[in-house]
């Protein structure tokens, strides 16, 4: 069995105030001629597929689009929702949707759908598990006697896959979105303060494949089969280096996966400039560049250049950002990270810097313990 991994469609997303809906219409159709080319079974997007709750008409429209794309052409559809998405809208006809091959999860209520799929070597399983926090999971299993109710995400989340009973002997995927630990992050992706939202890998042990969302930069975590695809576009430019991709898993006899990547190119890249003025508006410096990109300018100007965003866009017509990095703006930079150390206390400080040393968070064991002994060299 063959299938692509996407994720984070962010569909409807605006940029900077710049609609993406061209660019996500353009690079969806690029991943139907993927899965076609590659002769994809299956296509798994693994949440956020819509950028807001409530999408609009035009986001709800490509979508539909594109699943009516995969339908017709006899490519199975599994899909669950992410932490941007209203997992009952997403659930919206679900039943219905079946009928077509396209498998959505439902709205968490305790139990995990779980499609199987037959191929030559038998059977595979794919279990989709929609975003999950906390109270979800305890609302879901309120009228059930359970011992002890799950207070963070990595609790929520080991409840919910202990619950799915996969059989070790068959082959298993996981569909979820959630944030793995040690999972590097960018800035278009939300963040909880303290990394209360981590899910430690160990989790997914019992899935030879785990097709994660909510990361947006491609990469695997621990082992080849536990995988963040990234998103289709670029959506900050943080990723402006990034080269983006479609995941394709080729699943074969169980313990035997091969992943591999097949890159993504945009209607329009974004990229990261910088220079003076002059230097920027120069005929020889944009002359074999693609000055529709979307564009972020860093002016090493002395002097705030008057009108300077104007301007610059009669060059750069999709210029979003504008920044200026000369002597007074380091100065500024100074002062708020000097000012930002001050608010924050002992134990934020100590924690932050036991994360970058050892690239996860503290327990609250150990929170408890350096706070303790913060109080007694602070106190008289």
């Amino acid at each position: 069995m063959k299938f692509l991994h996407i994720s984070d469609l962010h569909i409807g997303k605006r940029v900077h105030e710049f609609p993406m809906l061209e660019d996500q219409t353009y690079i969806l159709s690029r991943i139907l001629s993927v899965a076609c080319e590659e002769r994809a079974d299956a296509v798994v997007i693994a949440g956020d597929i819509y950028d807001k709750p409530i999408p609009s008409v035009e986001a709800v429209r490509l979508f539909d689009g594109f699943l009516t794309g995969l339908s017709q052409r006899q490519i199975l559809v599994c899909a669950i929702s992410g932490n941007h998405d209203s997992p009952e809208r997403i659930a919206f006809g679900a039943r219905l949707m079946r009928g077509a091959r396209v498998y959505v999860s439902p709205v968490y209520n305790g139990t995990v759908t779980k499609i199987a799929i037959q191929d030559a070597y038998g059977e595979v399983y794919i279990h989709l598990l929609p975003f999950l926090k906390p109270a979800s999971v305890r609302h879901a299993l309120e009228q059930e006697s359970i011992q002890a109710a799950p207070e963070n995400y990595q609790e929520a989340v080991e409840m919910a896959v202990s619950r799915m009973e996969a059989d070790d002997r068959q082959r298993n995927v996981l569909v979820a979105h959630q944030f793995v630990t040690g999972a590097g992050r960018c800035e278009s992706e939300e963040v909880v303060i303290g990394g209360l939202d981590n899910v430690d890998a160990g989790v997914f042990e019992a899935f030879d494949y785990v097709a994660l969302g909510h990361i947006h930069s491609p990469q695997s975590i621990g082992r080849k089969t536990v995988r963040y695809c990234g998103t289709p576009l670029k959506y900050s430019f943080s990723e402006a280096g990034q080269e983006k991709s479609v995941t394709v898993v080729d699943m074969k006899e169980k313990g035997n996966v091969d992943v591999y990547t097949i890159p993504l190119a945009p209607l329009h890249d974004m990229r990261c400039i910088r220079g003076s003025y002059l230097e920027v508006t120069a005929r020889s410096f944009y002359q074999e560049t693609d000055t529709d990109d979307y564009i972020q300018i860093t002016l090493t100007d002395e002097e705030d250049v008057p009108d300077a965003m104007a301007k610059l866009r009669v060059i750069y017509p999709n210029l979003m950002r504008l920044e200026y990095d000369n002597s007074r703006t380091k100065r500024s930079q100074t002062i708020e990270a000097v000012k930002e150390l001050e608010r924050k206390s002992e134990l934020e400080l100590f924690q932050e810097f036991y994360e970058l040393q050892n690239n996860r968070p503290m327990s609250e064991t150990q929170a408890e313990y350096v706070r303790q002994m913060i109080a007694g060299i602070v106190q008289p």
